[in-house]
């Protein structure tokens, strides 16, 4: 089911009403994007995207994901190997998740270069922070079953996941605030993988600029520093924390193998190393959700090219590879459930 760009923007404002865009919010002083700061700091804090001001993985955990990634094949209905099966990349997140997914899902509809075997499942919900799924997941998780549901597919045919949250009207300490959604984020992993028993990759991405928000949602500079919150779940991992272990010699499976997906954020209208900006129309009218199509097609580019190139993703999220051989008689077909 595909709902009208009207009907989902009637489905935001209803969840969060908006009111003028600051469209003067050109730009944040003091903030640079974590992949451009290198070994400068923010409050004492280096960039980065992963540990030692580098933005590449380290080899280690690159191999470990290749070996996963070798693993994700079409699977039927009870999680068992199928040529006639589907591989199920799942959204999951907040209401600029769901906008950002339908996005994707509306490209990859048209990329002959996509796995016909693949079905991609916005899982996203409006309304639904870090801190709604971790105290009440009961809600949440029925809600994705129920998209999974309408797609066809099963829990048990999920073996990718796109992770994107943040926590609605923080205060106080911005650092503060990204060490607590780095805790919730851990939590929402431990989640996933208990609902999606052959859950194997996980990417997640941190907000995009809010330097036009109209509204105390998630402005600036928390929008900022979920960057951090993403880079601390992801060493968390990294350095063998038990909470974040997925690899069964170690100890308990307690989460999938995970690692940054498309990092989106860049300070406005300064260009980011690799040229990318932020306008005001790249937004609705609350200076914070993607405008559509403009910004949602954006960030879908984003995740699109990122799915089609990230080595431990293009083999089962692209045709003419292991997964994605055409057999399963899927039709090109990538349902968009929102």
């Amino acid at each position: 089911m595909i709902l009208s760009t009207s009907t989902l923007l009637t489905i935001h404002s209803s969840i969060y009403p908006v009111s003028a865009s600051n469209c003067n919010g050109t730009s944040v002083p003091g903030l640079v994007p974590l992949n451009d700061l290198g070994n400068n700091t923010y409050q004492g804090l280096q960039g980065g995207l992963y540990p030692n001001a580098t933005n590449t993985m380290p080899q280690s955990h690159l191999n470990a994901g290749l070996q996963r990634t070798r693993q994700i094949v079409p699977l039927d209905k009870t999680g068992n190997p199928s040529p006639t099966g589907r591989i199920v990349l799942v959204s999951v997140g907040m209401s600029n998740t769901l906008i950002e997914t339908s996005g994707l899902i509306s490209l990859a509809n048209s990329d002959p270069s996509v796995n016909p075997s693949m079905v991609i499942v916005n899982g996203a919900e409006g309304g639904e922070d870090a801190h709604s799924i971790v105290t009440n997941p009961g809600p949440y998780w029925s809600y994705v079953d129920s998209k999974l549901a309408n797609a066809s597919v099963t829990t048990q045919q999920v073996e990718a996941a796109w992770l994107k949250e943040a926590d609605a009207s923080p205060t106080g300490s911005q650092i503060t605030y990204a060490q607590t959604l780095s805790s919730q984020l851990i939590t929402i992993l431990q989640m996933m993988l208990q609902n999606f028993p052959n859950l194997k990759l996980v990417y997640l991405s941190s907000r995009i600029y809010a330097g036009y928000a109209s509204s105390t949602l998630n402005p600036e500079p928390y929008a900022y520093t979920s960057g951090f919150s993403v880079r601390w779940t992801i060493q968390a991992q990294l350095n063998g924390t038990s909470s974040m272990n997925f690899n069964a010699s170690l100890g308990p499976v307690l989460a999938p193998w995970v690692a940054w997906g498309p990092y989106m954020w860049a300070n406005g209208l300064i260009p980011r190393s690799d040229g990318l900006t932020w306008v005001c129309s790249d937004f609705q009218s609350d200076g914070t959700h993607p405008s559509m199509p403009q910004g949602q097609m954006k960030v879908g580019n984003m995740l699109l090219s990122f799915f089609k190139s990230d080595p431990t993703t293009r083999q089962w999220f692209t045709s003419g590879t292991p997964g994605g051989n055409g057999a399963s008689g899927g039709g090109g077909r990538h349902p968009l459930e929102v």
